[in-house]
This record gives structure tokens, C-alpha cells and sequence, in this order.
């Protein structure tokens, strides 16, 4: 009977500890707690549907926390939720909220803790029948908070939480006002809304990419008029460094890259991935071209860090600077940087994701597009620095230092088609195209380096030039000659 009794009572504690929710688990953040309720002594033991724990003072009951994961949980920008401790007092006042796990990039690196503590210092004073937004007018009963700049899709995930969790324990735990419900729960995918939110960036981002498919798909045409495709290929440059990158603040990310391998290995969601429908589609779009054309027409046309380094070294050749090209067995060496880069980023992704995006910022993006240089100033000199050698050095950062670039590589090696035109003479004895090639990336010998391709098609625009190819030139040269012949042989 004792033995049965200890057994009994073992697997009841067993069930206990496996509640998500109970006090054990609050106690855990019993500083954050204080600081949301300053005269809490202790926690009262957690209850209800969802879960909530009282916070006790030395007259009674305070108010209550509730941990958001416990009522909802919804993948963010990592593919990650984000667990936010709420508390609210007995009034249905939000005392505040902290946010206490998450693997948010933008979070790890990128905001700091003063702008994190400002944004989610604004939920302070909210009732919980109120219907928070982000952004917006107010209006009574729908009051307003501001963004954190740079992580809008995070601060959307958590605003949904949030108001999700307080109307959930507000019910459950009577504190709405007198004749006033708790605001219907959100039936729609958060991701849904994003995209109706976004849909006049949507249908821009659509028209650019089909411009630029339509450009792929009449390249050789093109490539016969290289005024035109000049002139289309810097105003797409521009369209991809000032709408893509600082409005839309789509540059894709090698994080991006691990954030979906660890989605294959632990628990895919299309929610995860949708939740932006800017990276969405462009991701969507380039996984299209990588196997038709290439990495190259990514990193050629839409990346806006690689158009912001192209277009600032046109400005230096137009300012008559300097520029320097490598010799050809260092620049074929420096090339095993970023693979060495990307493959350390992985390998420590698969032991923590947290370490491998602060890794990461080896990649310049996130100071440039989505935080706008407002960083600390060792940031903001790496960017100048990187864009300093790009002013000499043909988009250096994109050749070299680059991991994204080298993942794209992969997928690169399954191209279906090959665009670019070649002839036999090319490289035999032609070095023209080798020698323009803005990236170095054929060889001597003539053939493309598909994975270091940028594919701006000015091998292209020579290929069908008959005063620049040789064998076109040498083409031309004989039909004048015959058409010569033939004038004196009527004379």
C-alpha cells in the first residue's frame, strides 16, 4: 500500500511538472514580475483556461501574469513564437509585458534593449478590453502603438499575442468593464492580414519581377540594343536598392537560409515562411530563376545591397577614381571565403540559430535596409568600409565576403538552361569578354564561372556586337569586302 501511495504520488507530481503554465514556471521569471507589480510578495498557484497565475501582495490579490505561449502561439520572422510575460492587475489595466524567449533576428541583433523596452513599455495603461493596434488612428476602444523600426513583422506577431492573451485571461478571469466583451478572437491567419495590408507593395514588387523575367526572356534581343539595356538595367538597379531594399526592406538574408533548414528539420510551416509577403515572393521568385538562369540574376539584379555597390562604383568610375581588379589566382582564392563563411554559419546554426545569426552580420543588410544605419557606430564603419572598397573594387563584398551568395551556388548547380551565348573563339584567342567582366568571373579560356556569374549581360551585348566580337567583325570585314568586289566586278 506505502509503495503504491509514493508510486501515486510520483506520477501526480510527474503531471504537475509537465503543466505548462503552473507556478514553477512563473517563479522562473519572478524578477520580471516585480518589476510589473513592485509590491508582489509571492505567486499564487496557476489556474484557469488558459493558464494565469495570481500575483500576491501583502493585502490580497494583485493582478495576474500569463505567459503568452500558454494562450497562443504563433511563428514569427524566425518560424520561432515569441513568448511574452503579461502582466494585469484587477482593475483589466495592463501593468506592462516582457518579452522573455524568442529567436527573433532582428531582436538578437539589431534593436536594443532600450528601443525593445520603449516599444513594449507602450502596452502599460492598455485595458484589456481594448483592441490594441499597431499603428493607425486611435479610436476609443482601439488605441495605438508605434512600431519598432526595422521589425515590423516581429512587432505584429507580438501585438497579436498580446491582445489575444489579455482578452483570453480578461474573460476568464472576470476582468472585462461592466457590459463590455472582450473583442472577438482573430479567425484570420496573421499572415493574411500582413498580405492585404501590403497589397500596393505587392503589386509593385510583381510588376518589377515580371519586368525583369521579361528581360531574362529577351535578353539576346536586348543584348542587340545595349543603350535600351543599359538603360533598364540601372533603372532597375535603382528600383531594387530604393524600393526592394529601404522601402520594402526585402534584402534577403543567408538567415533566412537557416531559418528554413531548421523549419525542414524541426516543424515546418508555411505560416512561418508567409508571414512577409515580400521575402515570400521574391524568395519564390528566385528559387524560379536559380534553376532557369542561375544564382547570378539574384545577385546581379536584385539584390539591393549588390545594386547599391554597383551603382556607387559607377559613380566612382564617373568621378574618374581608381579601380583595382586582382590578379586572377588571388581573386580565385579569395572566393573560398564565403563558402568557409557559410559553412560555419550552418554548422553553428545547428547548435544554436541565436549564435549563428550574430554570425551573421558579417552581412551588411540588416544595418543598411532594415535599421537605416541607426546602429552603433561599429556597424555603420564596417558598412562604410565595405562600401569604401566597392568604390574601387567591383561590389567586393558580393565576390568575396558574401554567404548568401555561396548558398545560392548550390541550388545554382541544377540549372536547367544555358542563356549565355558563347562562340568557339572565346577565350581562343578572344579575351574581350574576359577582360570586361565586371566580376571576373570567366576565365582565360573562355568559359563562364556560372557560380561566381552576376549575369549583367555585357558578355551578351558583346556577343552580338559585330565592331566588337572578332569573328562578327571578321564576318563584317568580308561581306564589305564582297560587296566591294562586286561593285568593281559591274564597273
Amino acid at each position: 500500500m506505502r509503495h503504491g501511495s509514493w508510486l501515486a504520488g510520483l506520477v501526480w507530481l510527474v503531471l504537475l511538472l509537465s503543466q505548462p503554465g503552473l507556478a514553477g514556471d512563473y517563479q522562473r521569471y519572478w524578477p520580471q514580475i516585480q518589476s510589473l507589480f513592485p509590491q508582489a510578495q509571492e505567486l499564487g498557484p496557476a489556474s484557469g483556461d488558459p493558464p494565469s497565475a495570481p500575483v500576491l501582495g501583502r493585502n490580497g490579490v494583485l493582478g495576474y501574469v500569463v505567459l503568452s505561449n500558454d494562450v497562443l502561439k504563433i511563428p514569427a520572422y524566425s518560424g520561432k513564437p515569441i513568448n511574452a510575460l503579461i502582466g494585469i492587475d484587477i482593475h483589466g489595466v495592463v501593468r506592462g509585458i516582457r518579452i522573455v524567449e524568442h529567436e527573433e533576428p532582428i531582436l538578437l541583433v539589431g534593436v536594443t534593449e532600450e528601443d525593445l523596452a520603449r516599444y513594449t513599455g507602450q502596452y502599460a495603461g492598455k485595458h484589456v478590453s481594448d483592441s490594441i493596434r499597431v499603428g493607425g488612428t486611435p479610436a476609443p476602444g482601439r488605441p495605438v502603438i508605434d512600431a519598432i523600426s526595422g521589425a515590423t513583422i516581429t512587432v505584429m506577431v507580438i501585438n497579436r499575442v498580446v491582445n489575444e492573451s489579455i482578452h483570453r485571461i480578461a474573460e476568464a478571469r472576470g476582468l472585462l468593464r461592466a457590459g463590455v466583451e472582450a473583442p472577438p478572437a482573430a479567425t484570420r491567419p496573421l499572415w493574411q492580414a500582413h498580405w492585404q495590408a501590403r497589397q500596393s507593395d505587392i503589386v509593385m514588387l510583381g510588376t518589377g519581377l515580371v519586368v525583369l523575367l521579361l528581360i531574362l526572356l529577351f535578353q539576346d534581343l536586348l543584348a542587340r540594343h545595349p543603350t535600351l539595356l543599359s538603360r533598364l538595367r540601372t533603372g532597375f538597379l535603382l528600383y531594387t536598392v530604393f524600393f526592394i531594399g529601404f522601402h520594402g526592406m526585402a534584402q534577403l538574408s543567408v538567415v533566412n537560409v537557416l531559418t528554413f533548414v531548421q523549419a525542414l528539420l524541426h516543424d515546418f510551416q508555411w505560416s512561418s515562411f508567409l508571414i512577409d509577403p515580400m521575402m515570400f515572393l521574391l524568395w519564390s521568385f528566385v528559387a524560379v530563376v536559380v534553376l532557369l538562369w542561375g544564382r547570378g540574376v539574384y545577385c546581379g539584379w536584385l539584390c539591393p545591397f549588390g545594386a547599391l555597390q554597383e551603382l556607387l562604383f559607377r559613380l566612382g568610375e564617373r568621378l574618374h577614381m581608381p579601380h583595382w581588379e586582382l590578379p586572377q589566382v588571388i581573386h580565385e582564392r579569395l572566393w573560398a571565403i564565403k563558402y568557409i563563411l557559410l559553412l560555419a554559419l550552418v554548422g553553428l546554426s545547428l547548435q544554436s540559430l541565436g549564435q549563428a545569426e550574430h554570425l551573421a552580420e558579417v552581412e551588411p543588410f540588416k544595418t543598411v535596409f532594415a535599421l537605416h544605419l541607426a546602429r552603433e557606430w561599429p556597424y555603420i564603419a564596417y558598412v562604410v568600409a565595405l562600401l569604401g572598397v566597392g568604390l574601387v573594387v567591383r561590389k567586393a563584398f558580393c565576390r568575396y565576403l558574401c554567404p548568401l551568395g555561396a548558398a545560392l551556388t548550390f541550388p545554382g548547380r541544377f540549372r536547367i538552361f544555358d542563356w549565355l551565348r558563347r562562340r568557339r573563339e572565346c577565350g581562343r584567342p578572344c579575351q574581350i569578354c574576359a577582360r570586361e567582366c565586371e566580376v571576373q568571373a570567366i576565365r582565360p579560356t573562355g568559359e563562364i564561372i556560372d557560380n561566381e556569374c552576376h549575369y549583367c549581360l555585357d558578355c551578351q551585348v558583346n556577343y552580338w556586337n559585330p565592331r566588337v566580337c572578332p569573328p562578327l567583325v571578321e564576318k563584317e570585314r568580308k561581306r564589305r569586302l564582297r560587296e566591294r568586289l562586286g561593285h568593281a566586278a559591274k564597273d
